[in-house]
């Protein structure tokens, strides 16, 4: 399959690219090139390997949830600049 100039605006437009007349014949020949490098890749003898969703090996990088007791009334207000009756006071939003 060669990709033709008319698809080369095809795919600019689905990306909002601007592709001046001058540069189209390149963009095909990339594009030409990546299929045939796709093309080598499907020549290959995939038989008994197990499909994956990621490369490299992933890990859970959260911490364990685990109970701890809440931060004191006090300490959280400590720094609020309006308060009210153990409350963070803040503007009337309508």
């Amino acid at each position: 399959m060669a990709i033709s100039l008319d698809t080369v605006d095809y795919v600019a437009a689905l990306a909002k690219l601007r592709v001046e007349d001058e540069e189209k014949a390149d963009y095909a020949d990339k594009l030409n090139q990546i299929l045939e490098y796709m093309d080598q890749l499907s020549e290959l003898d995939t038989e008994g390997i197990l499909p994956m969703t990621q490369v490299l090996a992933t890990h859970n990088v959260f911490r364990s949830d685990e109970q701890k007791p809440s931060l004191d009334r006090e300490k959280a207000l400590a720094n609020a600049p309006d308060r009210e009756g153990g409350y963070f006071r803040v503007p009337r939003i309508m």
